[in-house]
């Protein structure tokens, strides 16, 4: 059983203050606590170890950091199965660790944006200990509770992401509990009006110590259909893809997720947060829907700031594709503000999943950095993808997260820990004898030391390119209209008052020749490389091209 330790927080905020709106076009670097840096020799990546590696991660031009679950847990899903939400697990650290890893981010620049998880708990975590006990427990109502089918089966046909029912029986309490992840997950009943003033609670505690924000986990399920009607069937077509073979795909999402109840819960987290300067709430949302459900949920003044949009973390690679996804947020009147990912900890790398013919190509991961990084939106830069790492194949015997993700054979693909010094015993990530995951040679071969030393290297290029990019305001804010270009590449404009800027990059690994409009005059030192002649711009493989309006 994992005991919940609570404490105090640092500080108290007194009053509201203007903020600056920081996350419009930032740039934020998700770190995976378990694989960044570990600083006491157990294998495993803690807080002291991001401290001692800030210096580092200011290096990069981000303007932040995205922090995966800290919080005390028995790990059945790495931390998002949490135990104690003011909590520090001990694999991490202390909370006065905490508190010096936010402090000395601070002293750099840099803005903390930490996991929140709502739409469940771990089922160590007193609240439910206390709900399964029986039906009349102070917290019997704090989780979703149904009782069998008159044949004895669940209540109805809801599955999990993970796969199997979404229903749990407890012996205990007679009833089924509804788990939309791990069955060690169980859902929060959200709809309880005790369980969405806790939830406050704990963010205003986070916000009191100092935070600058959450990503919210997981936010269209949170709350289900009171009726708990069955989802309707999803009927598969020829073009459906590899998704659609997990039975989880195979059935539309109407009344398991994404219900309107939500959005009453969303404001009041909003009017929490602006009660604190500069604080950014960016939602996790993957529906049916996304888009519409993006611009529901961040569209106004009483809503979220924005949302991380899973449009590019999938197997389909092509300008049409890249194109269609970003003007599908765009294509009608709202004030939402998307923020967009190629990697993340449940997604292939991108610098293996889009690697053109199979074969991963430093030119193509640069590109796709500045790529990223000049849609209009916020971006999202996960651990290691600016080392260009590729997705690591983990023998059988040590995998750690089997059966779950994309890949059929886990996580840890992508979650392997991150190469600092490839001279070093486990790539510098650790002393002990062995990571909690193996570091691949492939990647200590990529390690930032040796990068560091190399002005041509991939960390170099996204460090350039991240704070040339700050030079330019359209970038960062201005509007964005797609071009007409070669099938092979993605062209677009941003332009703010002032300044307009055409961006074209070539996915292929192939040179093309695109027509260039009159008046542009090509802008130098963004490291990506391209000819201009006349009015066409040559694209050399994974080439791209910026210029500003004379």
């Amino acid at each position: 059983m994992v005991m919940a330790m609570t404490a105090q927080p640092a500080k108290i905020s007194t009053q509201k203050e203007a903020g600056t709106e920081w996350w419009r076009g930032a740039v934020l670097y998700q770190i995976y606590p378990r694989s960044f840096m570990d600083s006491n020799g157990d294998g495993i990546g803690d807080l002291k170890g991001i401290t001692q590696k800030l210096d580092y991660v200011k290096s990069l031009g981000v303007d932040g950091v995205w922090l995966s679950p800290f919080f005390t847990s028995p790990m059945a899903d790495f931390g998002y199965d949490v135990a104690d939400y003011k909590g520090i697990d001990p694999i991490f650290g202390t909370l006065a660790d905490c508190d010096e890893m936010i402090t000395e981010m601070h002293k750099r620049g840099l803005k903390l944006v930490i996991d929140i998880v709502l739409n469940h708990s771990s089922d160590k975590h007193p609240w439910f200990i206390d709900s399964r006990k029986d039906k009349t427990s102070a917290k019997a109502d704090w989780y979703v509770w149904a009782d069998p089918k008159a044949d004895g089966s669940p209540p109805n046909n809801w599955l999990s992401v993970f796969g199997g029912s979404a229903w749990e029986f407890d012996p205990g309490r007679g009833q089924y509990y509804y788990h939309q992840f791990l069955k060690q997950q169980p859902d929060l009943n959200i709809r309880n009006a005790e369980v969405q003033e806790e939830l406050l609670a704990t963010a205003k505690w986070w916000l009191d110590r100092g935070v600058d924000g959450f990503r919210m986990d997981a936010l269209p399920h949170c709350i289900h259909d009171a009726q708990l009607r069955d989802n309707p069937a999803r009927p598969l077509s020829k073009g459906d893809g590899k998704s659609t073979i997990h039975p989880y795909s195979m059935q539309w999402h109407k009344y398991d997720k994404t219900q309107p109840e939500m959005i009453p819960f969303l404001k009041k987290f909003r009017a929490l947060t602006d009660q604190y300067k500069d604080c950014m709430l960016v939602a996790e949302v993957n529906d049916d829907k996304t888009v519409e459900t993006t611009i529901e949920y961040t569209n106004g003044p009483e809503m979220l700031h924005t949302a991380y949009d899973f449009s590019l973390l999938t197997h389909e690679y092509s300008s049409a594709y890249l194109r269609r996804k970003v003007e599908e947020f765009f294509a009608t009147e709202h004030d939402a503000w998307p923020s967009w990912a190629l990697s993340n900890h449940d997604s292939i790398r991108v610098a293996t999943r889009w690697a053109a013919n199979d074969k991963p190509d430093v030119r193509q991961t640069k590109m796709l950095v500045a790529m990223l990084t000049s849609l209009r939106g916020s971006s999202f830069i996960y651990q290691g993808e600016e080392l260009g790492l590729t997705e690591a194949e983990i023998p059988p015997e040590k995998r750690q997260d089997p059966g779950i993700g994309s890949t059929g054979t886990g996580r840890d693909g992508c979650r392997t820990p991150m190469p600092w010094n490839g001279a070093e015993k486990n790539a510098g990530f650790t002393a002990a004898n062995g990571g909690w995951l193996p570091v691949p040679a492939e990647h200590a071969a990529m390690a930032a030391m040796s990068q560091n030393n190399d002005p041509n290297s991939m960390l170099n290029f996204t460090r350039h390119f991240l704070q040339w990019r700050k030079q330019h305001a359209a970038l960062l804010r201005g509007t964005i209209a797609f071009e007409d270009a070669d099938k092979n590449v993605v062209a677009f404009t941003r332009e703010v008052a002032g300044e307009k800027l055409f961006c074209a990059f070539n996915l292929s690994p192939g040179t093309v020749t695109i027509p260039l409009e009159a008046g542009y005059v090509t802008l130098d030192g963004h490291g990506l490389a391209a000819k201009t002649q006349g009015q066409s711009v040559e694209l050399p493989a994974f080439g791209g091209y910026f210029g500003k309006k004379g």
